[in-house]
């Protein structure tokens, strides 16, 4: 079938056959002409990726009455960036088509502009549902003339708390538009809003309902909570190709995952909803260009990426909501190409693979995280597929093969070749060849232990032992919910206050640590933290020196804190007045010690 026989107007063929669109999609062959005949409301049931914005688009753009400069469609969806991807879309479908306006509108950006565009007049209005709704009470629009509505991402928008709003505006427009629901899911919520707002409307589901993408394989890698970021790191090296989203859990993590990548040297951004709008469009702009390779997203910011040659999407934490697993998978193996959708879960999470697992319909390779040895050899292959690929200009090169000839004769090819390997390649094979850095282990792999554990060692020399393994991730709450109570030997006499405390942890870390309980004396101070800050912040300050001296962190807990610090917490609690072993005075009995210098009181 092509695009010649659904019935569309020769302006809109000649359009999407300039796109380069010959044959319809799946769910574009089927919504198509339903839509078309224009018979009752319809929900169609299909993935992300799988041309959806079309096959709403191309039969609204077809039944558009040109000559009445008012609102005729209305497209609400749940984020600001896939409204713009939506409008943009539709604008190129009617790039031949004369007389066509669409607007978008969308919070985030003064309301003023848009308010003036539509009292110029609009056929289509895309928009968001709570900017929609305060236009609709500002009474800048008139919705009387809608003949269709569309609810694209529908459960997507329920799940982001719309449903009010939702309600508020379809119970605005009139009663005879039709409503078109489009959803990668359905669950309950989407259900009720098509039994209490829909007619009658007819299904259809590309696929199986709640299916995952056919294009897309499923990856897992089960390893210890401390070790989630290590290997999110070894991942990112095994494919030195790789175009991806690490989805995170909040914008915390997100935030703080992208800035450990970026120290770490990795061609990476973040997308969540603490950047202003200029912010996002820069960094969805970068990525779309290819200018970074990785972009850490919540899964709300993720919303509108139309981008059809990622290759991976890296769920460093699970969703929530499960469904939103198939949006996640979804934004790879998208027109025709496949992808790959890796999940790294520890020991607690594999219950919540098994059930993604049913409700997809498919199964996860659990896989092992790649070894130094598989991620070196993967790094050369790759240097020399770029090799055997790369354009030679030759007219640049040649005039200086005669030198290049002369120095290196006498060596021979292999030796060659060796050098040139270890000259591009020298720090990543001595990272990988370190005995330390043999990798995280999974939970299913773990060494039994010994017969008699060996001595702790110090809590310096453990983070100097994970230098590489730090936890920089804000995953879901620890086994145990008490903070972490750390020492730190900086007080006032380094000029240490709790604001230069945070200031100092915030900038050594490169992101903002929530620090409490800060107790700051002459020559050290104690402060609380998140457990799993604890290891990341001993290890960045261990390189940092004020006033001349080298800075040592080290945990106050029972098992780990030395004996110094132990004499510390037992003074500090004296002083306090709270139990604890003091030595008892040498001086006279009866007689209290005093000092030569004690100030009397005034």
């Amino acid at each position: 079938m092509t695009f010649n026989e659904l019935g569309l107007s020769p302006e809109l063929l000649e359009g999407i056959s300039r796109l380069g669109f010959e044959s319809p999609t799946p769910v574009q062959a089927q919504v198509i002409p339903r839509l078309l005949d224009n018979k009752g409301d319809v929900v169609a049931l299909a993935q992300t990726g799988t041309g959806k914005t079309a096959a709403f688009g191309l039969p609204i753009l077809t039944m558009l009455t040109r000559d009445e400069r008012s609102p005729q469609a209305l497209v609400l969806c749940p984020t600001r960036e896939l409204c713009v991807q939506i409008t943009r879309d539709m604008q190129a479908f009617a790039s031949c088509t004369k007389g066509i306006s669409i607007l978008a509108v969308y919070g985030g950006t003064p309301i003023d502009g848009q308010l003036r565009a539509l009292k110029r007049g609009v056929h289509v209005i895309v928009g968001t549902p709570g900017r929609m709704l305060d236009i609709m009470r500002r009474k800048r629009v008139d919705l009387s003339g809608i003949e269709r509505v569309i609810l694209d991402e529908a459960d997507e928008m329920l799940n982001m708390g719309f449903q009010e709003d939702l309600e508020a505006i379809l119970a605005g427009v009139p009663d005879s538009a039709h409503t078109l629901l489009f959803s990668a899911t359905m669950p309950r919520q989407v259900a009720a809003i098509a039994k209490n707002y829909m007619d009658h409307p007819e299904e259809i589901t590309v696929g199986q309902r709640n299916a995952g993408a056919e294009n897309v394989s499923h990856e897992c890698y089960v390893v210890h909570q401390r070790d989630r970021y290590l290997a999110l790191k070894r991942i990112c090296d095994y494919y030195p190709d790789m175009y991806a989203i690490v989805f995170c859990r909040t914008r915390q993590d997100t935030q703080g995952i992208a800035d450990w990548l970026i120290r770490d040297g990795y061609s990476a951004d973040a997308i969540h909803g603490d950047l202003s709008q200029a912010q996002r469009d820069r960094v969805m702009q970068k990525f779309r260009t290819r200018s970074i390779q990785m972009l850490v997203a919540t899964d709300v910011a993720a919303r509108g990426l139309d981008v059809n040659d990622l290759t991976h999407v890296i769920n460093f934490n699970l969703p929530d909501d499960l469904n939103s697993y198939t949006h996640r998978s979804g934004r790879t193996g998208r027109a025709g190409k496949s992808g790959v959708s890796v999940v790294i879960v520890n020991m607690r999470e594999r219950g919540k693979v098994k059930r993604i697992q049913k409700m997809i319909g498919t199964t996860f390779n659990f896989r092992n995280v790649p070894s130094g040895y598989q991620i070196c050899e993967a790094q050369l292959f790759s240097l020399v597929d770029r090799m055997r690929n790369v354009e030679i200009d030759h007219r640049q090169i040649d005039p200086y093969l005669p030198a290049i000839n002369a120095t290196l004769e006498g060596m021979p090819k292999e030796e060659i070749v060796k050098r040139f390997m270890a000259l591009e390649f020298s720090n990543l094979l001595k990272y990988y060849s370190d005995e330390h850095h043999r990798g995280p282990g999974t939970q299913t792999e773990r060494p039994a232990e010994p017969a008699k554990a060996p001595k702790t060692p110090t809590p310096r020399k453990q983070a100097e032992q994970t230098e590489h393994s730090v936890q920089t991730e804000r995953p879901a709450p620890p086994q145990s919910p008490r903070d972490a109570r750390m020492f730190i030997n900086l007080g006032r006499l380094d000029g240490i206050n709790p604001k230069k405390l945070g200031d100092l942890i915030n900038r050594e870390c490169g992101r903002k640590v929530p620090i409490r309980k800060v107790d700051i004396m002459r020559r050290y101070s104690f402060f609380e933290i998140a457990p799993e800050d604890a290891e990341p912040i001993m290890h960045m300050l261990s390189k940092a020196r004020v006033g001349g001296r080298d800075v040592r962190v080290e945990p106050v807990d029972d098992q780990l804190k030395s004996k110094r610090t132990k004499r510390t917490e037992r003074r500090v609690k004296a002083k306090a007045g709270k139990p604890g072993k003091r030595k008892p005075s040498k001086g006279k009995p009866g007689k209290a010690k005093t000092r030569k210098n004690s100030r009397k009181p005034r």
